[in-house]
């Protein structure tokens, strides 16, 4: 095998990846092959393989890609410092709208394709993960407002109808929900029960459920 230089092997690897995005841009990401790869890039089998070892390791590369297009980490913690709690969820929850329309047909899809693999596959999901570095938007939320919420609580700021550790769990939940419900809206034309879902109409209603079972003022 010929020597290349890093710079022609990275940019090889981004052509991979971004054509494995627009791979799973038209397909579900379980249902993704090597194949699909290979016929997207123009490369041969063997070509491929000198730049990654499995369809896995793309993946990899490619959602920590995303993570790195799909950033809103500084503007997460730009709004929680100084403001209060109400008005800090609501910002909380426009910011999640404001991406979430944004990206509806592209990150957004890849996402809830990517939960669904987990479901169905957990050891290949996460196998996956496993090669990815730092945390992911929501995983940074989570871990920056836990321990605020728990502090709240115990100092009397705020009085939760239970246990703040379960409502961060139906926060998790509730996320997932609006996302898949906007996703097969949108990119299946159906949603459960037929309803019209609009990600902000629906986030703004969880920052209000979230605020009022944290016994905030809604």
């Amino acid at each position: 095998m010929p020597k290349v230089s890093e710079e022609y092997f990275e940019k090889k690897k981004r052509f991979i990846v971004e054509s494995t995005y627009n791979v799973c841009l038209r397909k579900p990401v379980e249902m993704v092959t090597m194949t699909d790869v290979i016929e997207e890039t123009g490369l041969s089998q063997g070509g491929i393989y000198r730049f990654y070892k499995d369809l896995d390791e793309i993946l990899a590369d490619m959602i920590s890609k995303m993570r790195t297009d799909y950033n809103i980490i500084d503007r997460l913690d730009e709004i929680i410092d100084g403001a209060s709690f109400e008005e800090t969820t609501y910002k909380i929850c426009d910011i999640l709208a404001d991406v979430m329309e944004e990206h509806l047909m592209d990150i957004q899809k890849i996402n809830f394709d990517l939960t669904v693999l987990a479901i169905n596959e957990p050891l290949r999901a996460q196998k996956i993960t496993g090669e990815i570095k730092g945390r992911g938007n929501f995983e940074h939320l989570a871990t920056i407002t836990l321990p605020r919420l728990i502090s709240a609580s115990k100092n009397g700021e705020l009085k939760p109808n239970g246990d703040p550790e379960d409502i961060m769990r139906f926060i998790s939940a509730s996320y997932v929900g609006i996302e898949a419900n906007c996703i097969l809206s949108a990119c299946y034309g159906k949603a459960p029960m037929n309803t019209k879902c609009e990600p902000r109409q629906m986030f703004r209603t969880l920052a209000t459920t979230i605020i009022l079972l944290m016994g905030g003022n809604a």
